[in-house]
């Protein structure tokens, strides 16, 4: 078998080596960035997962970010969702008795 093969208009083109150390990818390395805890179970649990991307090649990033900024994204939609205090609706005067608007 040769190390090459017929290509365009007779040309040689060279295989690759299976072995050879040039063609070696270098596992990613991660990025080292620091997670700060937001105090939100939620939030916390989806930030951690960042880390996963830790550990895959850059074409694997965009799923894990595309999950995290979902569920972002739905931790967010569910602050709007969540019933108004029971606050006072007005004023609170001297007497501690709501004034009217």
């Amino acid at each position: 078998m040769s190390d090459s093969m017929a290509g365009p208009a007779g040309q040689g083109v060279r295989n690759a080596p299976e072995s050879n150390p040039a063609y070696d990818v270098p596992a990613p390395l991660p990025l080292g960035v620091e997670r700060v805890p937001t105090g939100d179970a939620e939030v916390d649990g989806l930030l951690a997962r960042l880390a996963d991307a830790d550990h895959l090649p850059a074409d694997g990033h965009a799923e894990v970010y595309e999950d995290v900024h979902r569920g972002l994204r739905d931790a967010l939609t569910a602050l709007d969702a969540r019933p108004a205090s029971q606050g006072p609706q007005g004023p609170v005067g001297p007497q501690g008795h709501q004034t009217p608007r």
